[in-house]
């Protein structure tokens, strides 16, 4: 029996991966189904080394990267290896995991500790996360793009590059044309020129 090694095996997936993304870019569901089945056992093993004393939360965080793989597919770019920009994800995912487990633990706070929890509403929150979204659609995907993967999603400018395929002084540029969009929006003057 031959044995590949791990290079060969990661550069098979590399080419399994791409060609089921790209068919499911097409529209064809079976071809998303399987780059997904796939994609999850991937994932299991990436991020179940780099939890291995947590492995009650590898599926969690498995989900997680799921999920925002789904939100982000319409995002790759056929020339870029999709694995790179998989693990760019899952690494932003562990990242946040990882600041969230350095923070105490508040649900062992007593109740009473936590009396201001139940007094204040989501509703603000949601309804500014709806309003950002709104703005955010009437950019263009190139100015878009680089604001949610870095400013919201916390990505660095070199994964958010190569998720979207820009360079990193594109990603840098179309930040600021961006920002600079949406201050405008904000104030009822946005400028319709590109």
């Amino acid at each position: 029996m031959q044995r590949t090694s791990g290079h060969e095996h990661l550069s098979a997936l590399e080419q399994r991966l791409a060609a089921l993304l790209l068919s499911a870019q097409q529209g064809d569901s079976a071809s998303y189904q399987a780059f997904l089945k796939l994609l999850c056992g991937h994932l299991r093993s990436f991020i179940g080394r780099r939890l291995g004393r947590r492995p009650s939360e590898v599926e969690d965080l498995v989900q997680e990267v799921l999920l925002a793989v789904h939100n982000a597919h319409h995002t790759y770019q056929p020339d870029q290896p999709v694995t790179a920009w998989i693990h760019a994800i899952a690494r932003y995912k562990l990242a946040d995991y990882f600041r969230g487990a350095g923070r105490r633990d508040e649900r062992n706070e007593p109740l009473d500790e936590q009396s201001d929890l139940f007094a204040h509403s989501d509703e603000q929150h949601v309804e500014a996360n709806r309003d950002l979204g709104r703005l955010l659609q009437q950019l263009p995907d190139r100015e878009r793009l680089p604001i949610v993967h870095v400013k919201l999603e916390g990505l660095s400018v070199q994964e958010a590059a190569t998720l979207i395929g820009q360079s990193t002084s594109a990603v840098k540029v179309n930040i600021h044309r961006g920002l600079k969009a949406l201050g405008a929006l904000i104030r009822g003057k946005r400028d319709h020129e590109n």
